[in-house]
């Protein structure tokens, strides 16, 4: 009887917790992106950086460039401004004088808004008015070289210091051999130098 009983109660209060229970809750929506969007994600990612790294290889690239381009600037203006020197007594282009006109040339063929004051200089040996005037033939050589060679004379503009201006201050062959010489100054199309070669 008391298992009858209790059997009794226990299949009523099973039926009792079945009937009061309702259907579980349904499991809650997943939070957070899916793996679709995270692998979308990734790749915008991935490309993101990509496009970033691009940029700056090519700043990189150009930075390098402009930096190149300025050194070059630089030896074809020193290639201009480069002295040459002459012979005693003498007006003639030497060879060594010829190649660093050749290179000039160059220079000036690709550049043609650049001008030029060439200026003569003698050694102190002869009498001031001998000096100018030798200093002037130098000065005048050199156009010539540069004329002959299709440049426009209207770019160079010539003047003679004769023995005034020596850059060695001895009596002496070396001092003589360095005062000896052309000058160049750059005086119209500083900013114009094309190093390249080609207008």
């Amino acid at each position: 009887m008391k298992y009858r009983t209790f059997l009794t109660t226990a299949v009523a209060a099973v039926v009792f917790m079945g009937a009061c229970s309702k259907d579980p809750p349904p499991p809650p929506e997943p939070t957070g992106p899916t793996a679709e969007e995270l692998e979308a994600q990734r790749i915008a990612d991935s490309i993101a950086a990509a496009e970033a790294e691009a940029r700056r290889l090519a700043e990189l690239a150009a930075e390098r460039e402009a930096r190149a381009r300025e050194a070059a600037i630089a030896a074809a203006r020193a290639t201009l401004t480069e002295r040459v020197h002459f012979d005693y007594d003498m007006a003639e282009i030497r060879p060594d004088a010829e190649r660093t006109l050749r290179d000039k040339l160059a220079i000036l063929r690709a550049s043609p808004a650049v001008m030029l004051r060439i200026e003569g200089h003698c050694d102190e040996r002869g009498s001031n008015e001998y000096n100018d005037a030798l200093g002037n033939r130098r000065a005048q050589a050199i156009v010539d070289f540069f004329t002959g060679f299709g440049l426009d004379a209207s770019r160079f503009a010539i003047v003679s210091f004769g023995e005034d201006r020596p850059i060695a201050n001895r009596s002496d062959e070396d001092a003589w051999a360095m005062n000896r010489r052309g000058e160049f100054i750059i005086t119209a199309g500083q900013n114009d130098i094309n190093p390249g070669g080609t207008p």
